[in-house]
């Protein structure tokens, strides 16, 4: 039928195109009845499976997934409270792995001899698999939702913080060991301890405008040396 298509005396390009085009169909699954006739037993779906054929797990997908969340959500629907649906994809996803996991030894182990069918093994593994989800659900402590960590307050200081004023304490500390002794002293009361500038005065038997003139004096110098030290920081009046 392709071949009478292509008009006598064309190329073969757009035949080819067409050819390419249904295979290219064919490929993406258009045609599921292909993979399907190849598994139409259970024995050939699980030795396709076995074989680890994409196109055996993608009919087992298509064949008994509808099974397998209603075994699970037939389990679940009893737990609403505590049972979400990430919850059922978790249960989902974990049957699938058991079933590829250990070389697939669980998809071994199935012997049509004892009298079960296909369908009801998986939908057997998928009850199991639920309730194992469920007991380890009980295991774990109560969760709050991450929400309530927003509204979590503490009376102790920001940790950012007490490291930030041992820095700045540090810093300053050493800066401070090239001025004067009365000047030291100026600063503990005044930066330090935050006293007020008239109690500074009485101390240290100076006016309150001296005060006032020291403090810049000595804030201006330390601004400098932290500048050329390249550590500017700005000393809190």
């Amino acid at each position: 039928m392709l071949k009478a298509l292509s008009p006598a005396g064309n190329d073969a390009e757009p035949l080819e195109r067409m050819r390419q085009m249904m295979n290219d169909v064919r490929e993406s699954g258009f045609f599921p009845c292909i993979d399907a006739d190849r598994f139409e037993s259970d024995d050939d779906l699980i030795a396709g499976m076995l074989a680890n054929d994409p196109a055996a797990w993608r009919e087992f997908q298509s064949r008994y997934d509808r099974l397998i969340m209603r075994c699970i959500t037939k389990v679940t629907r009893r737990f609403a409270s505590i049972v979400s649906q990430d919850d059922v994809r978790e249960i989902y996803a974990t049957l699938y792995v058991s079933l590829l996991g250990n070389d697939m030894h669980k998809l071994r182990s199935f012997d049509p001899e004892r009298g079960n069918r296909f369908s009801s093994w998986i939908g057997l593994l998928a009850i199991n698999a639920a309730y194992d989800y469920l007991r380890t659900l009980k295991r774990e402590p109560q969760k709050e939702c991450i929400t309530e960590a927003m509204e979590l307050s503490c009376d102790l200081p920001d940790p950012f913080e007490l490291t930030s004023e041992h820095e700045r304490a540090t810093i300053a500390q050493k800066t401070l060991e090239d001025f004067s002794e009365k000047d030291r002293a100026f600063a503990a009361l005044y930066f330090g301890e935050g006293m007020d500038p008239q109690d500074i005065a009485d101390k240290m038997n100076i006016s309150v405008k001296t005060v006032y003139s020291k403090k810049h004096k000595i804030q201006s110098r330390l601004e400098s040396v932290l500048a050329t030290r390249g550590a500017p920081r700005r000393i809190a009046a």
